[in-house]
């Protein structure tokens, strides 16, 4: 069992909750954006302490109650790889904050407005979707930018966070549609200016859309994924073999369209963003309604649960670089955590691992697929799995009759071939 301490708690810049945690992959540093407006808060979270650094967004108007509204104007942001530089993509266009203040990111086309952005493992390279230069077609590309020259070239399609290997040298994204999701994972090669992700063939497939940004353990060994449109689903993969290890729901699975409204009210209770690995290899924590936060064992399940803001709702959750966890609530706290490991051991984490992310690992997965050609379409080439089945791409698209025990990506793909094929 780890032993839960509180270390610093303050109040979240106005008050408002946090619901997203934005961390610094090496640095004492981390990122919270507001529910209420689309401001992006900045704290300092080393020596055991919590202390407002500055903001970006601060004189942005409230959402107010226009759902479609709110989803359009939520800002994104990424940490650059080693510097204390954070850039946030919002209405406003996308701006950077270090400790010396808030400017305009000038590498950026001018007007330039983007859904999602990250920097590539070298820090030198801007990834952003959708590509802005795309018109009726956006979505089908991303925009690279190399921030030194300010050139603009052609990415791969995501939609959704860019997640690097903690070995380097791989990435993991999310492109998204109704009726399946892809995890694709992309070679990444820091001596090619700008850096680029290179798609690779065998890729993750889940059901419908939604997802959240995939999160990597500490030692790269799992893969987690949050999501989605229509449930509250949380998936763990192995790496690099993509072996799903753990396929739950939290609270309550769907009980069908139409939708009770307990059940949307409880599915809306749970975080978003209330996933995070620790130091400690296979353990996952997991933020709830309650205010407690749940210690998983994603091999064995074995779970503990830890009181740590009983009373008020988790609404965002992340690890530091240094491996404290920092949690933020629905009173407006921010809270950091250390965590140390307890006797008698509740969690049987000990697998033989030393804890260090391998780069031996991210070669053998990359030896064991190849690139999808820049010429080619992505569909036509993409080895699927769900972690327990493997698709090729000639069987789904040659697929016409599913069961109702296949996912329903694949029923909803051999329903259209079939349609397909009566049409011709």
């Amino acid at each position: 069992m780890t032993v839960v301490e509180t270390v610093a708690r303050v109040r979240a810049g106005s008050g408002s909750s946090v619901v997203r945690l934005f961390r610094h992959p090496r640095l004492p540093l981390v990122a919270g954006l507001d529910a209420e407006r689309p401001t992006v808060r900045v704290w300092d979270c080393g020596a055991g302490r919590l202390r407002e650094l500055g903001c970006v967004g601060a004189e942005s108007r409230e959402y107010g109650d226009v759902e479609w509204e709110k989803r359009g104007r939520i800002p994104a942001a990424d940490w650059h790889p080693r510097q204390p530089l954070l850039v946030v993509a919002g209405e406003d266009g996308v701006r950077r904050w270090t400790p010396d203040g808030v400017r305009d990111l000038e590498s950026v086309p001018p007007g330039a407005r983007y859904h999602d952005i990250a920097f590539s493992p070298d820090g030198g390279t801007l990834w952003a979707t959708p590509s802005w230069d795309g018109e009726n077609s956006a979505w089908d590309s991303s925009d690279v930018i190399e921030l030194a020259s300010g050139s603009v070239s052609t990415g791969p399609r995501w939609d959704t966070g860019v997640a690097e290997h903690p070995a380097g040298g791989l990435v993991v994204t999310l492109h998204s549609d109704q009726g399946a999701t892809f995890g694709l994972f992309a070679r990444v090669d820091d001596a090619s200016s700008p850096a680029t992700m290179r798609v690779l063939r065998r890729a993750l497939v889940l059901d419908v859309d939604g997802y959240e940004t995939p999160v990597f353990s500490t030692d790269g060994r799992h893969l987690a994924v949050r999501g989605n449109a229509y449930g509250n689903s949380l998936e763990v993969f192995e790496f690099p073999s993509l072996r799903s290890v753990l396929a739950t729901t939290l609270g309550d699975p769907t009980p069908g369209y139409p939708y009770p409204q307990e059940w949307l009210d409880q599915m809306r209770a749970w975080s978003r963003q209330n996933l995070a690995f620790a130091a400690a290899p296979g353990t996952l924590w997991i933020g709830t309604p309650t205010g407690t936060l749940v210690e998983l064992d994603v091999e064995t399940r074995h779970t503990v649960e830890h009181e740590v803001a009983t009373g008020s709702r988790v609404t965002a959750l992340s690890a530091t670089a240094t491996g404290e966890l920092v949690v933020a609530t629905d009173d407006g706290d921010l809270l950091l955590l250390s965590l140390a490991a307890g006797a008698p051991a509740a969690i049987a984490g000990s697998r033989g691992a030393d804890g260090e992310p391998s780069a031996a690992e991210v070669a053998e997965f990359l030896d064991s697929t190849s690139e999808v050609p820049a010429d080619g379409d992505l569909e036509d080439h993409l080895v699927r799995t769900d972690g327990r089945r493997i698709w090729d791409a000639d069987e789904v698209a040659n697929a016409t009759r599913a069961d109702e025990t296949d996912p329903t990506w694949l029923q909803l793909q051999a329903a259209f071939n079939a349609l397909r094929e009566q049409d011709t």
